[in-house]
């Protein structure tokens, strides 16, 4: 493990991130896998080591809750992206070649080679869903067991951390759209009903326009009581910071449950309680929360005269 660390901690003369942000335990997403990549592998060993989650929360600017997100922004669109997208629904390739070189240049940030088996575009960008806030989810798909078998909690915890400061450092948008970067191991399936191959230029999972809707109102009521919630914790996060850290542990563990089910609904992506996860998300409420147990953190662990 000593070694994962130096790769994650040291300095190089590569272009590297120099700091360490994030909490990885809300980046869960995973995919199903192809092979075919010409990246090599070198082999380094987890065996044996405990993987410890983060206990304090990232350092983050504290922003409002101001702007609300309108519906429109969720309507199901008659085409994919025209930005993004040919007629022929084939990845344009200006933007294939950058998504590549991107993946290309955070592996290389790694300062170890690694087996890339496929590299994919999925979200909202992958399907009809599309709007101004999409976020380009890339995903990197690796086979853990090649960096150490029998030990993927180990080897996602590596690449969980590199990626979130890379995500953290960077902020690199295609036509208007963020960049996120993903790794995601072999077997593991994504929840999407969109998922395309930078690599293979083809589709693994293609969303036809349907007659897909929308319910706005239950969605907009349960992100409405979620946030009611947190703006009651920011009332006693000073005050209280020990009862303040278990009330947000206890919400953020609502809103993962919350999304997990409507992901594994019927309407999945289009299921109310995922609208509402991004609702939450857009709406700046998830960064308001992390800030709140950032604060009721320092306040617990701090100790005045």
């Amino acid at each position: 493990m000593d070694k994962w660390w130096k790769y994650i901690n040291e300095g190089s003369s590569r272009d590297r991130i120099k700091t360490l942000d994030g909490d990885i335990g809300t980046y869960l997403d995973t995919g199903p896998q192809r092979e075919g990549s010409p990246y090599k592998t070198k082999r380094a060993k987890f065996k044996g080591k405990k993987f410890n989650d983060i206990s304090a929360p990232p350092a983050q600017g504290a922003v409002g809750l101001e702007e609300e997100v309108e519906p429109e922004s969720f309507e199901i669109k008659s085409t994919l992206s025209p930005k993004f997208w040919n007629s022929d629904k084939e990845l344009k390739k200006s933007i294939s070649r950058r998504l590549q070189k991107i993946a290309d240049d955070f592996l290389k940030g790694l300062q170890m080679d690694v087996v890339m088996e496929d590299l994919r575009l999925t979200g909202s960008l992958a399907n009809y869903n599309w709007s101004k806030y999409s976020d380009v989810d890339l995903h990197i798909v690796v086979d853990f067991d090649t960096l150490d078998a029998g030990n993927a909690e180990m080897v996602k915890a590596f690449f969980d951390l590199a990626r979130v400061k890379w995500n953290i450092y960077h902020d690199i948008m295609i036509y208007g759209h963020e960049v996120e970067i993903y790794v995601e191991n072999v077997g593991h399936k994504t929840i999407s009903s969109g998922i395309y191959s930078i690599a293979n230029a083809e589709w693994i999972i293609e969303q036809t326009p349907g007659d897909e809707s929308i319910d706005m109102g239950t969605a907009r009521k349960k992100s409405d009581d979620i946030q009611t919630k947190i703006n009651l914790i920011s009332h006693y996060v000073e005050e209280k910071p020990k009862s303040a850290l278990k009330s947000i542990k206890k919400l953020k563990d609502k809103i993962r449950r919350m999304r997990k089910v409507g992901l594994r609904s019927d309407r999945g992506e289009f299921s109310p309680e995922n609208i509402a996860f991004k609702i939450l998300r857009r709406e700046d409420a998830l960064e308001k929360l992390s800030n709140l147990k950032k604060k009721a953190y320092d306040n617990y662990m701090s100790m005045r005269l």
